[in-house]
């Protein structure tokens, strides 16, 4: 027996109770975070008084935010920066944040296509569809992770959808994150230890190459992809030996 029809009523209403849970959890608890997240200080002697427990929820809120992708990212990146530091929280962040790409690689890759079109719609994901295709797909993808402004939410879903190896998946997009994590990081220490100048520094160059990514971001996509299928083409079409001129290197 066949199990698509239940497997199809799950990708469509699996999401939806997921963030329904999550809100009505906030809404029963909302008069403590509310109180929590007034006081910053508070806030941080709070998560430091948790000890590993702290660094743990943080990890949790990490991968969290990377599942239910309606959460900033960036928001939750700083504030790590801010309570922990630098470097614990680039480490706890990249913890957190693979984490929630292998859940959501191993979503797209059980809960199948119909899935990820529900929550992205059919032209998104034959989008990102057409850059894992061919042997060149692991650089289309770095390159996606790496350049802001881009979308990494789609990424992962569809990233299950193709015959990626999950190990290979997990160290493209942490590696294509990396540089954001360690900004966002920085942004959220340099205000915890007062260097307001630094600060404002890297909040400037992370917005302009983040306008640049979101305002060309459709021009970086399609050219990514022009490069990676013209290389796949020009494979296809020489059958022999390759001669001066043809193909393209990895």
């Amino acid at each position: 027996m066949s199990d698509k029809g239940p497997k199809k009523f799950l990708s469509l209403i699996g999401f939806p109770l997921f963030v329904l849970a999550i809100l009505a959890l906030f809404w029963i608890f909302r008069a403590d975070i509310m109180g929590i997240i007034r006081d910053r200080e508070a806030l941080r002697g709070w998560i430091l008084g948790w000890g590993w427990a702290g660094w743990l929820a943080f990890v949790a809120l990490q991968a969290f935010q990377v599942i239910v992708f309606i959460v900033p990212g960036e928001v939750v990146q700083v504030a790590g920066g801010w309570i922990f530091g630098l470097w614990p929280s680039v480490v706890l962040s990249i913890v957190g944040i693979g984490l929630g790409s292998l859940v959501n690689f191993a979503a797209g890759r059980i809960l199948g296509r119909p899935f990820v079109v529900s929550l992205f719609g059919d032209e998104k994901v034959r989008h990102a569809e057409s850059l894992a295709e061919g042997g060149k797909a692991a650089a289309g993808f770095f390159l996606l992770f790496v350049i802001p402004g881009i979308p990494k939410d789609v990424l992962c879903y569809v990233a299950g959808l193709t015959t990626m190896r999950m190990g290979g998946f997990l160290a493209i997009s942490l590696a294509g994150r990396f540089p954001g994590i360690l900004g966002s990081a920085w942004i959220g220490a340099a205000a915890q230890n007062g260097d307001w100048r630094l600060a404002v520094i890297i909040i400037v160059v992370a917005s302009i190459l983040f306008l640049i990514g979101l305002i060309f971001r459709e021009r970086i996509i399609n050219a990514i992809g022009s490069i990676l299928h013209r290389g796949g083409m020009a494979k296809k079409e020489a059958p022999g030996p390759a001669t001066p001129g043809s193909g393209s290197s990895d």
